[in-house]
């Protein structure tokens, strides 16, 4: 088992999930030098393979690119590893269910005790109090340390009109959060459309996400997942 297999896996499962699609991508911290990280070169989440690897110093630059693209957006990953060394893995969505509660002023609830985190925060980093008129891409350093900044110690920010941030200790833990926030977007979508304008929704309180947060590493789920990616890469050589 190695960091990079995980990594490539990690790739696949994100996609076969759909929350991220032709676009986004996922980090890992490297486990040799903190100031290091890798990430895919610039290509769909899907296709990605062990060789398509690079690795980057905390500016995002690659080490050795070898001719490949990088996403414009690496400014993410690096912004966020310099602020948080606590994280381990970061990934960047566009989790479809997500962008209605980026949009407008419905906050995301812990209702989900799988996506238990949610109630220790998700803020909405709101790109146009940084820069106005951008693509609403963060492909600049001065952007990914704002959204360093409204992610702050949460484990997930939304990205108005744009998708998610989701950052983990371990690789495990961001790809679980990364599923689950968009598992729980939705079941609140449906919950809402059952309780209607007047109804109630029993979320978790604050004792529950307390209770339910630290052991959610989605161990379980993840050797099923990584599994499955590594037996689909394995079968297209």
């Amino acid at each position: 088992m190695s960091l990079i297999e995980d990594l490539a896996a990690a790739n696949r499962i994100l996609a076969e999930h759909g929350v991220i699609d032709g676009y986004g991508h996922v980090s890992v911290r490297s486990d040799r030098d903190p100031q290091r990280y890798f990430m895919s070169r610039s290509l769909a989440p899907e296709l990605i393979t062990e060789d398509d690897i690079l690795e980057y110093d905390l500016d995002s630059n690659p080490i050795d690119p070898r001719g490949r693209d990088s996403y414009r957006e690496r400014f993410i990953h690096g912004e966020i590893y310099k602020t948080r060394p606590e994280i381990n893995a970061v990934v960047h969505n566009h989790s479809p269910s997500i962008i209605p509660f980026g949009i407008t002023s419905e906050s995301l609830r812990p209702i989900f005790h799988m996506a238990a985190f949610v109630g220790e925060g998700v803020p909405n980093f709101e790109i146009r109090d940084v820069e106005k008129g951008t693509d609403l891409l963060v492909k600049t350093p001065y952007l990914g340390k704002a959204l360093a900044k409204t992610l702050g110690g949460k484990p997930a920010a939304l990205m108005r009109g744009h998708g998610s941030v989701v950052v983990g200790e371990n690789l495990p833990r961001a790809v679980g959060r990364s599923i689950y926030l968009e598992i729980s977007a939705r079941l609140q979508m449906q919950a809402m459309m059952i309780a209607g304008p007047a109804g109630k929704i029993a979320c978790l309180d604050a004792s529950e996400v307390k209770a339910s947060v630290p052991p959610q590493d989605y161990g379980r789920a993840w050797n099923m997942w990584r599994a499955k990616a590594l037996a689909r890469m394995r079968s297209e050589k």
